[in-house]
């Protein structure tokens, strides 16, 4: 959907994973076997992705400001079932959270947003808030007070709908 370049860092990763659900079309990425291998993804592993996908979009929409699209599980709940631990860079000192566990998606979302809330970037992740779009993207405007996913797509159509009402 977004001309937008991608997250920086790991919250690429929960841009993606949001991302794997075209709300408009209804087409999902987690259906088709390449989709999951992009995200390391197991087929027993879908209905928890899921869940984490709708719990980040609804995080995501509170970042723009806007209320849930529906009920879900609380971002906060899923998280803290996440294994992770702290590594510890002998030569310099500087430490960082990792998965305890390189490979169940939860703990690489867990530990990509622990990093972006220590480097600030957290609340810059955004659901789009058009109805039927709500994509992920990485807020870089100034302010951070970006709305849309892309200005040529959800924010034209956006514009266009209120010029509308205001004609009427």
């Amino acid at each position: 959907m977004s001309e937008r370049s991608p997250a920086p860092g790991g919250l690429a990763l929960v841009e993606a994973l949001v991302n794997t659900l075209d709300l408009e079309s209804g087409a999902d990425a987690l259906d088709m076997a390449d989709g999951r291998a992009r995200l390391g993804v197991t087929e027993g592993e879908l209905s928890p992705a899921r869940a984490l996908r709708e719990s980040l979009r609804a995080t995501l929409l509170a970042h723009a400001g806007y209320p849930p699209h529906r009920e879900v599980t609380p971002l906060s709940e899923l998280l803290a079932q996440a294994p992770l631990r702290v590594v510890v860079d002998p030569a310099d000192g500087s430490a960082h959270l990792t998965p305890a566990d390189p490979a169940p998606l939860l703990s690489r979302v867990a530990a990509a947003v622990a990093t972006a809330l220590v480097e600030g970037t957290w609340t810059r992740l955004k659901a789009c808030e058009a109805d039927t779009c709500h994509w992920a993207y990485y807020d870089r405007s100034p302010a951070g007070r970006g709305r849309w996913c892309s200005m040529q797509v959800c924010g034209a159509r956006a514009k266009m709908r209120r010029y509308r009402a205001k004609e009427r």
